[in-house]
């Protein structure tokens, strides 16, 4: 899997999962939704992503194929 398609996964489990407790524990959780949304936004103004630094540094990501290519 790409690092684009984690990073949407992430984001998507992210807002999802805030939504559930914003219904069922406390509406202080649409901030954590708020949060997630501002971070999308910034990224597609910036071109960087937090998440994207994270992902690498533990070693998730790579070429598309997920296999290395030669030069």
């Amino acid at each position: 899997m790409t690092l684009e398609r984690y990073i949407r996964m992430i984001a998507g489990s992210f807002i999802l999962i805030s939504l559930a407790l914003a219904h069922w524990v406390n509406p202080n959780w649409l901030w954590f939704t708020a949060f997630v949304g501002a971070n999308l936004l910034q990224s597609s103004i910036t071109k960087w992503c937090l998440m994207e630094d994270i992902l690498r540094k533990i070693g998730v990501g790579g070429t598309c194929s997920g296999k290395a290519t030669s030069v």
